[in-house]
């Protein structure tokens, strides 16, 4: 009897247990998390609401946010880090967001908090990739990302001077470079994913509610490309890994064109 009566104190305890650790919220496993940051007044780089739909549908949590806010991001990204409920992180801007996300990726790094991948769409000034990156990603008409103190990551600078049809206002919204963002969030991401792939998800703006791989800057580009049979360019992993520039396969319908000189700031 007493036997019987300590097996059964037992088995409440353990079933109390499991109960109390599987409805803990810190217990689950972290989810991916993707920052996207929009350009100048918070009214342009649409681009990045339209690829923050792509993710969200595919399970990974993306959400759009002012430029201006990465450091407040970065603080909730770091604590969120930190508490095991965020990771891993993927940072994505364009324009002066192309900016803010990398220095939202070096702030982290200060932080201790590790960032796997960093994609600035056409940023308007050249930074060097922080410690804490795994991998960056640079579309860009203008400025080379570099290599900073202590990364040992993958820099990769996509060379787009050579494509008539993409500018750096709509360089946010290129199908193509969309498909080669995701299938890179895709490769990193796993299982990490929102348990409802789908469901929109809302990130506060200052304007409104959105529903939702060393070249130094002037350094000539190699000739390497990455083209399928129809001349596009495929997203797949990119043949250089050293941070030499990559040349990307224009557009459909475009002609090759001068590189572009002038800096613009989105």
């Amino acid at each position: 009897m007493r036997n019987w009566r300590r097996l059964s104190v037992i088995g409440v305890l353990t079933a109390g247990l499991i109960l109390a650790f599987g409805s803990n919220p810190s217990m689950a496993a972290p989810r991916a998390h993707v920052y996207l940051l929009r350009g100048l007044l918070n009214i342009f780089s649409l681009g990045m609401d339209t690829l923050a739909g792509q993710l969200n549908k595919r399970g990974i949590y993306a959400t759009v946010d002012n430029h201006a806010d990465w450091q407040s991001l970065a603080d909730s990204a770091a604590a969120n880090y930190k508490a095991g409920k965020e990771g891993p992180i993927i940072l994505i801007g364009h324009s002066l967001g192309a900016d803010a996300v990398m220095e939202m990726a070096a702030y982290l790094g200060r932080r201790g908090v590790p960032v796997a991948l960093v994609v600035p769409f056409d940023g308007t000034s050249a930074f060097p990739a922080s410690a804490n990156v795994a991998r960056v990603l640079n579309l860009s008409q203008h400025y080379w990302m570099t290599r900073g103190p202590g990364f040992h990551g993958s820099l990769i600078n996509v060379d787009l001077r050579g494509d008539p049809n993409i500018d750096h206002l709509n360089i946010d919204k290129s199908p193509r470079l969309h498909a080669r963002v995701i299938a890179e969030v895709l490769a990193i991401v796993g299982s990490h994913r929102m348990e409802e792939p789908g469901k929109p998800v809302s990130a506060s703006l200052k304007t409104g509610t959105v529903k939702p791989r060393k070249p130094e800057p002037g350094a000539a580009p190699d000739k390497s490309s990455e083209r399928s049979g129809d001349g596009v360019a495929t997203a797949v992993k990119p043949m250089a890994e050293s941070g030499t520039p990559v040349i990307a396969a224009p557009e459909r319908g475009g002609n090759a064109a001068k590189p572009a000189a002038s800096k613009s700031a989105n």
